[in-house]
């Protein structure tokens, strides 16, 4: 059977689909153009796919009626119409769980990198200004003792707060419901989205995208939260406004914040770039070599039952 890659992937997935079927791989690091995907996956039998691709009504009738299933390269799948792929009978995958550390890991680092100043640190050094001990140079914001916030207590969520309770933070969340074993493992305590963004030193955002979610972020909360706050959002970038993160973070009603993704990606909104007290990465949290050939050979495993009329193990229900 054909299998259509949308972008070149580490190795695993790859060499375990091409034991039995055509595996045909889009070989240049870019996002494809609508027609070009539209055109590319006409005839495939399964469609791995990145978090980049819009899966459409279109582009699902280009690909025709032996397509079975899409895999998408990602745990998020906002990307897909999943009402378009149940109604032409294609099944939809994710990968879960393998990059939960990677996304934790990277949430963290870009807390800390934000809290004690380390990229505006690093320029300065770089462009030779640092001509010795400054006693009051780059003061920052130490994490024991403060409150880190996170909402959304799923796997990654979860285990944030976990690094969290190691540096001697004390950790809040909000989720659809409590986690009293969550609460009884850290000795965390849920709270309204408002009183967490009242208290938390830090909020970091791991939901999905969802019209609930969409500007979960903006600028009624962003307005509560302390003005020694620290925002990480590695969850997807239209969960927060940036035009209201912009004007917070110039006005310093926060302290910083750290972004892996953004509200119109790859575009950044006018203004963010040149702000000092924002941490950006390219959308990198599951850039491990760990994760990425974990997510490779998951995407793989669902594919391959599907084409085998099994269930996939990380089906997602539309």
């Amino acid at each position: 059977m054909k299998i259509f890659v949308t972008r070149p992937i580490p190795e695993s997935g790859i060499e375990l689909l091409s034991q039995e079927h055509e595996v045909v791989v889009q070989p240049e690091q870019r996002v494809l153009g609508p027609d070009e995907l539209k055109a590319l996956v006409k005839g495939a039998d399964a469609i791995l796919s990145m978090v980049t691709d819009k899966i459409d009504t279109e582009v699902l009738a280009a690909a025709g009626s032996r397509l079975k299933i899409v895999a998408n390269y990602a745990v998020g799948y906002d990307n897909i119409d999943l009402a378009a792929a149940k109604a032409a009978n294609v099944l939809v995958t994710n990968t879960p769980q393998v990059l939960n550390e990677a996304v934790a890991e990277h949430t963290f680092a870009l807390a800390m990198t934000v809290c004690r100043r380390v990229v505006q640190a690093d320029q300065f050094t770089r462009k030779g200004r640092y001509h010795g001990w400054d006693p009051k140079g780059f003061l920052g914001i130490e994490l024991k003792g403060k409150t880190i916030g996170v909402i959304g207590l799923g796997r990654i969520g979860s285990r944030v707060g976990q690094i969290a309770s190691s540096f001697g933070m004390s950790v809040v969340y909000n989720d659809v419901k409590p986690n009293l074993e969550f609460e009884g493992k850290l000795g965390a305590k849920f709270l309204s989205k408002q009183e967490l963004l009242k208290t938390s030193d830090i909020v970091t955002l791991h939901v999905p995208l969802l019209e609930t979610t969409r500007h979960l972020i903006s600028k009624p909360e962003l307005s509560i939260m302390k003005d020694t706050a620290v925002l990480v959002n590695t969850s997807r970038g239209a969960v927060v406004d940036e035009a209201a993160l912009i004007e917070a973070l110039k006005s310093k009603k926060i302290f910083g914040a750290g972004l892996d993704v953004f509200e119109n990606e790859p575009k950044l909104t006018a203004g963010l770039a040149e702000l000092p007290n924002v941490v950006l990465t390219p959308h990198i949290a599951s850039a491990t070599h760990e994760a990425r050939e974990a997510m490779s050979k998951l995407a793989a495993e669902n594919i391959l039952a599907a084409l085998e009329g099994r269930k996939p193990p990380n089906l997602v229900k539309g």
